[in-house]
C-alpha cells in the first residue's frame, strides 16, 4: 500500500493554499482541474463554432437549477398539475422567471444542440479517432428528446395532454407489442394521472441521471483523444519539446476567455426572449397549453414542439401512396450496393435478402408503422456517420466546393421538414415534406459514395492559424 502523503507548506503560506492542499492530498482536485480544462492543450485555430459545447454545458446547469425550483412547487397530480404551474406563475416569488428560464431553456438547449452537431457535420469531428465522442454526443441527443417529451405533459395544457396522446399511440402501431408497449408506457388505457406520474419520474430522475452521465463520457472521451478543429488536422502528431503539440494552446486562460465572451452573448439574448418573448410566437410555449387539459376536447392541430418537428414530418409523409417510392428507393439502393461497392458476394446477397424482406413487409404492415420507422432510424442513423462518411480529409474546408452545396440542401430540407411539422399538414406540404424525407436520408445512405467523390484540395501540415 502505498503511504499517505501531504505536501508540506511553508508556514506562512495562505490559508486557501493550505485548504487546497490539504484536499489534494485526499482528492485529485486539482489534477482534475488541470487534465480536465487548466492544462488541457487544445488546437489554437478554434472559431466561433466551437463556443456551443460551452454553451451546451451552462444551459444543463440552468436546466437543472430551475427545474430543482420548479419541483419544490409543482404537483405530479392530474387533478392539481396546472393549477400548480398556475400558482408557480402567478404567487410564488420570482416563479414565474424560473417558469421562463426553464421552457426558454429547453428550446435553447435544442439550438445549441443543433449548431454542436452541424460543427462537427462540418469539420469532421466524428471520424477517426472521435467515434465514441460522437456516439455519446448521439447518445446525449437522444436523452435530450426523451427528457423534452416527458417534460413537455407536466403543464397539463391542452396541447401537453393531447401532444403526449398523440406520441404514445404511435408505439401502437408496432406489430404485435404496439398496443401493449404503448398501455405500458401510459401506465392506464389513457394518458391520465398514472401517465403524469411516470413521466414526472422519468423527467426529474431517470434520465437526467443517464444524461450526466453521458456528458461526463462525452467530456472524459474528447479529453482522451484531444479535440478537433477547423482544418481537421491531427495536432498531437507534431509535438514540441514540451510534450505539447505545436499547434495547440492551454484552455485556461486563452479558451477560458473566449467562453465568457459567448457566454455574455448568450446570456443576454437568452434574457432578451425570457423577458420580453418567453412564448417566441407559440413556438417556445403553444398558446393552448395555457388551457387546462381537456380529454374531451381535442384542438384543431395538433403538433410538438418545433425541436420535434423535423422527425414528426418524416412520419406524417409516410403515406400508403408514399410506400411505393419507398419500395422504389431500397431497390435502387441496393442495386447501387451490387454495381458500386466491392463488398464480398455474400455480403452482397445478406443485403439484398434484407433489401427483399423490407419490400415485403411494406405489403404487410401499414404505412403509419413504416412512419414511425423512418421516424426512429432519421434520428438513430446518425450514430452510423463516422463509418458512412469516406471521404479521405475531414474538413469541409478542403473538400471539393459542391461538397458545400451538398450539406447546404441537407441544412435546408432539415430546416424546411422542421417548419412543415408546425403546420396542418396539405397535400402540396405532405409532398414537400416526403421530398425532404428523401433529401435527408439521401444525405446519409449515398454519403460512401459522395463524400469520396470530386477533387480534393491538399491538407496542410500544420493548422491555419491568423492572429487576431
Amino acid at each position: 500500500m502505498m503511504a499517505f502523503t501531504e505536501k508540506k507548506l511553508p508556514a506562512n503560506a495562505p490559508m486557501a493554499d493550505k485548504a487546497l492542499n490539504w484536499v489534494d492530498s485526499r482528492f485529485p482536485l486539482t489534477k482534475l482541474w488541470n487534465d480536465q480544462w487548466g492544462q488541457y492543450y487544445a488546437p489554437k485555430n478554434f472559431n466561433f463554432w466551437y463556443i456551443f459545447g460551452s454553451l451546451a454545458m451552462l444551459v444543463l446547469v440552468i436546466q437543472i437549477v430551475t427545474g430543482i425550483f420548479l419541483v419544490m412547487h409543482y404537483k405530479p397530480d392530474a387533478n392539481l398539475a396546472f393549477a400548480s404551474v398556475e400558482y408557480i406563475m402567478r404567487d410564488v416569488p420570482w416563479g414565474w422567471l424560473v417558469r421562463y428560464m426553464h421552457s426558454t431553456g429547453a428550446s435553447a438547449f435544442f439550438i445549441i444542440v443543433y449548431l454542436h452537431m452541424t460543427r462537427g457535420l462540418l469539420y469532421g469531428s466524428y471520424r477517426k479517432p472521435r467515434e465514441l465522442i460522437w456516439i455519446f454526443g448521439v447518445a446525449i441527443f437522444l436523452c435530450l428528446m426523451g427528457e423534452a417529451f416527458f417534460g413537455y405533459l407536466l403543464p397539463w395544457g391542452q396541447m401537453s395532454y393531447w401532444g403526449a396522446q398523440v406520441i404514445v399511440n404511435l408505439f401502437g402501431a408496432i406489430p404485435f407489442i404496439g398496443p401493449d408497449l404503448s398501455l405500458w408506457i401510459r401506465g392506464d388505457y389513457v394518458v391520465s394521472d398514472a401517465t403524469l406520474n411516470r413521466f414526472f419520474a422519468f423527467h426529474v430522475i431517470a434520465i437526467p441521471l443517464v444524461l450526466l452521465g453521458l456528458v461526463v463520457a462525452h467530456l472524459i472521451a474528447l479529453h482522451e483523444v484531444g479535440s478537433n478543429n477547423p482544418d481537421g488536422i491531427e495536432v498531437k502528431e507534431n509535438l514540441g519539446p514540451d510534450g505539447h503539440p505545436l499547434d495547440s494552446i492551454p484552455s485556461h486562460p486563452y479558451y477560458s476567455v473566449h467562453d465568457i465572451f459567448g457566454v455574455i452573448v448568450f446570456l443576454t439574448i437568452f434574457s432578451a426572449v425570457v423577458f420580453f418573448a418567453p412564448e417566441m410566437g407559440g413556438y417556445f410555449l403553444e398558446y393552448n397549453n395555457f388551457i387546462p387539459a381537456d380529454s374531451l376536447k381535442t384542438p384543431p392541430h395538433i403538433a410538438p414542439v418545433w425541436y420535434f418537428t423535423p422527425f414528426y414530418s418524416i412520419l406524417r409523409a409516410t403515406t400508403s401512396q408514399f410506400i411505393y417510392a419507398l419500395i422504389a428507393g431500397i431497390a435502387a439502393y441496393v442495386g447501387l450496393i451490387f454495381l458500386r461497392t466491392r463488398l464480398a458476394a455474400s455480403i452482397k446477397m445478406a443485403i439484398a435478402v434484407v433489401g427483399l424482406l423490407i419490400i415485403a413487409s411494406m405489403f404487410v404492415f401499414d404505412a403509419k408503422f413504416f412512419g414511425v420507422v423512418l421516424m426512429g432510424v432519421s434520428v438513430m442513423i446518425m450514430f452510423a456517420l463516422p463509418w458512412l462518411d469516406q471521404s479521405p480529409v475531414k474538413s469541409i474546408r478542403y473538400r471539393p466546393d459542391w461538397h458545400k452545396y451538398v450539406y447546404i440542401l441537407f441544412g435546408i430540407a432539415f430546416v424546411v421538414l422542421g417548419y412543415i411539422g408546425t403546420l396542418p399538414p396539405t397535400v402540396g406540404r405532405t409532398l414537400t415534406a416526403q421530398i425532404g424525407t428523401f433529401i435527408y436520408f439521401g444525405f446519409f445512405l449515398l454519403m460512401p459514395w459522395w463524400s469520396a467523390m470530386g477533387r480534393f484540395k491538399p491538407v496542410p501540415q500544420r493548422v491555419t492559424f491568423h492572429p487576431h
